[in-house]
């Protein structure tokens, strides 16, 4: 075909865009609808081809169109005719704007792809592969050159050109012939080699091979000999991906070698389960989470004297906010609610400002607070609610009192005790001064504060909301108070996981107070960090670092380079970078942000030591096991001498001391510090806390590692029953129990027992991922 060919009368052929071994592909113009699509166009053969072969490559490329029409997928390529013309076939499909994963990889010099890009292009791919697989069409081809990102970052699979329908075996089997080779060798799975039957398990071998090759620069049998790569496939174990690319996530690792079972069985079974991995694994925190109890017995540490600091007059009585001192999801906010809400200008009582304090810190420090306003009197707010007379002083000096009494209590972090008193002063002043009082706001504000602390995030969203319109209909949508609380609830949101929600409640506060504050104003700081933590968290990585790059570099403009809120967002941007996979930058910017917060807070200050052992976790990530066990020894001694041996970050230190004790080979020392702190975690936090349950795992993995299964699979299955009892038998954490119950069976030889749990796990996650759960 020429290139002014116009085909049908509706098709014209403007560019050869490629070239396989079955056909071209063409950039052409559809006359009829004037869009651009491609057009792939079976290559003509010569009379000197074998008739049989003809056939069967014009029937296979005419059951390509008809499968491929049928699919409707944001990762799949959409087909919109097929025909024949002049006796030559063709299929017209929409044009795609980017680049193959080939080309991506020549175009970074073979190195391998950024880790995001391919975590990302492992979750797209394996979403596309879920839902062909599930209309029974099996592609057979899978390849880095048949699988497209596009310019806005969506991965499509392309060239179901040998896809074939499941349950239409025999017919398939009669097109492919003897000699007529299906798939690419670099890519096929030993079952194809075999010539065996083929199933999806086979796209998800083939999805193996491209990942380790995006992910190190070569495929798992990188070989001249196309003999040697085949049997490399069917003989061979894969080098390890992370021996050549240390800076991988190892759940990522583990992904790839199971995709690359030699046996089908052993694969995951189907690419939903895949994807599930890939998402628990990209979404969870780097350390396993320690959650604070809610009555902690802790040493309030000795003030530190401050020093002057070169800061304007007006931030002299702001706090360094909630900060990161181990507590986990939905339990504290983390350093994303750090607080920067002093005033800007000191607005006195009588020009009826509310005056809301910042939010509590999780411990008393040198800082001190603003006035709260239960300590100011207000002009009653007119009301329908008001009451008919004024109570007396003595009472209102007695409520205010206990107002007190609750923010000192959530200082001391005693957040129930602090709640409940909050929430009784809330109920008096109500009933007393009514319910859109500044007094009766302010108690339910810091009420709802304390539940947000104890991770009632539900409850402390629904209190935020009423503190929100009664603020809204006495001071308006944007005074600074409203503005506050708003965000407040977009804190919530993200306790919830309802990232997007928070995200659309974010932007318009953000909004609002750049407009009524001004771009520099520390609460539109703030604001603007936690809209780049929330970026973080909807998996918006780069928009999310790069806010947080901004939002440093004016904190430090306005602060000052080690005030503790510009130290909390350069925190963030080093989550960020280790979430991108540039654990080198996150390693270094964290021991810089403990450099200083040592230098300001002191070396012993929780905040000091959070930021150590985030370097702690960052080393482990690069694969610098011997200097992060070195720095997890000194933290241990550091954080049982200031917080007690028992403290819940101690023993977070000592889980990633047995960690790096299992990077090193030392599964007898990893598997005894293992044991010991799944001991204390138990009697501290009890035997179904999360934290107590990682330590259990830990422990199991360390007696599998050591080659005693039978062991391991009594803790696995301890784990399992436990998180089934507590977050029920669907939970995601649950389902990943039971899947290392069965990898555990498998390594047993009980292989039976091990396929019908995956079977009945399968069966509680479609339950678990049902619409309306």
């Amino acid at each position: 075909m020429g290139d002014s060919r116009l085909i049908q009368g509706r098709y014209r052929l403007l560019e050869l865009i490629g070239r396989g071994g079955m056909g071209e592909v063409w950039r052409a113009r559809d006359e009829s609808l004037g869009r651009q699509v491609a057009v792939k166009c079976l290559k003509p053969l010569g009379p000197h081809r074998d008739r049989s072969f003809t056939r069967m490559l014009r029937e296979r490329f005419r059951r390509e169109a008809r499968v491929a029409a049928a699919l409707q997928h944001r990762g799949v390529t959409v087909v919109h005719d097929f025909g024949e013309a002049d006796g030559a076939l063709f299929l017209v499909m929409e044009l795609l704007h980017g680049r193959n994963l080939c080309q991506l990889l020549e175009d970074n010099r073979r190195h391998p792809l950024a880790v995001p890009d391919v975590v990302d292009i492992a979750e797209q791919v394996a979403a596309a592969l879920a839902y062909t697989h599930e209309q029974d069409i099996v592609h057979r081809d899978l390849k880095p050159a048949n699988i497209m990102r596009l310019t806005d970052g969506t991965v499509k699979i392309c060239d179901f050109g040998i896809a074939r329908l499941g349950h239409d075996i025999g017919f398939t089997a009669r097109l492919t012939g003897t000699g007529v080779a299906m798939g690419t060798p670099h890519y096929m799975s030993p079952e194809q080699i075999g010539g065996t039957e083929v199933d999806q398990r086979s796209d998800l071998y083939s999805l193996g091979c491209v990942l380790y090759e995006i992910a190190t620069g070569a495929p798992p049998f990188d070989l001249d000999d196309a003999w040697g790569i085949l049997i490399g496939h069917r003989d061979t174990p894969p080098r390890p991906p992370r021996s050549t690319r240390a800076e991988l996530p190892a759940y990522l690792e583990t992904i790839i070698l199971d995709l690359l079972a030699k046996r089908p069985e052993q694969r995951p079974p189907d690419a939903r389960e895949v994807g599930r991995r890939i998402t628990l694994g990209r979404t969870a925190p780097a350390y396993p989470p320690t959650v604070v109890t809610p009555h902690p017995v802790l040493r309030p540490p000795e003030p530190i004297p401050s020093r002057e600091p070169r800061l304007p007059s007006w931030t002299r009585s702001m706090t360094p906010g909630h900060q990161a001192v181990g507590a986990g999801p939905r339990t504290a906010p983390p350093d994303a609610g750090a607080a920067l809400t002093g005033e800007w200008i000191p607005r006195p009582a009588a020009a009826g400002a509310y005056g809301f304090p910042p939010q509590l810190p999780p411990a008393p420090s040198a800082h001190t607070f603003p006035p709260t306003p239960s300590t100011h009197t207000f002009p009653p707010t007119p009301s329908a609610h008001t009451p008919p007379s004024a109570p007396s002083g003595r009472l209102l000096t007695e409520l205010a009192g206990r107002h007190d009494t609750g923010l000192s209590l959530g200082r001391l972090g005693r957040w129930e005790e602090a709640g409940e008193v909050l929430r009784a002063v809330a109920a008096e002043r109500a009933r007393l001064l009514g319910p859109d009082h500044p007094d009766t706001l302010a108690s339910r504000y810091q009420a709802a504060f304390a539940l947000s602390r104890l991770g009632r995030a539900a409850e402390a969203l629904r209190a935020y909301r009423h503190v929100a319109a009664g603020l809204a209909r006495a001071l308006g949508p944007d005074h600074p108070d409203t503005l506050a609380v708003r965000q407040e609830m977009a804190y919530a949101l993200g306790q919830l996981d309802r990232h997007g929600d928070a995200h659309q409640v974010y932007l318009p506060v953000l909004a609002a107070r750049e407009r009524v504050l001004g771009a520099d104003h520390p609460d539109t700081l703030r604001c603007r960090h936690d809209l780049a933590v929330n970026l973080s968290r909807l998996g918006r990585l780069r928009d999310s670092h790069r806010m947080a790059l901004d939002v440093a570099a004016a904190r430090e403009r306005v602060l000052g380079p080690d005030h503790p809120d510009t130290l909390v967002t350069r925190c963030q941007v080093a989550r960020t970078l280790g979430r991108l996979g540039r654990w080198t930058e996150a390693v270094w910017t964290y021991r810089e942000v403990a450099a200083a917060r040592a230098r300001t807070l002191g070396p012993d200050h929780p905040d000091t030591l959070a930021a150590r052992h985030e370097a702690g976790v960052g080393l482990g990530r690069l694969g610098h096991a011997a200097e992060a066990l070195t720095l997890y020894r000194d933290l241990i001694d550091d954080r049982a001498r200031v917080q007690g041996p028992d403290h819940p970050e101690t023993l977070r230190a000592r889980h990633g001391l047995g960690v790096s004790l299992g990077q090193l080979g030392r599964w007898e020392e990893a598997l005894a510090e293992a044991r010991d702190v799944a001991a204390v975690r138990e009697r501290v936090l009890g035997p179904d806390h999360p934290d107590t349950l990682v330590s259990y795992r830990e422990v199991a993995v360390g007696l599998g590692r050591l080659g005693r299964w039978a062991d391991a699979l009594g803790e696995y299955r301890r784990v399992a029953a436990a998180r089934e009892r507590v977050l029920g038998a669907d939970h995601p954490d649950t389902l990943a129990g039971r899947h290392d119950e069965a990898h555990c069976l498998q390594q047993l030889g009980r292989g039976a027992e091990a396929a019908e749990l995956y079977r009945r796990a399968a069966v509680l996650r479609q339950r678990g991922a049902a619409p309306g759960r």
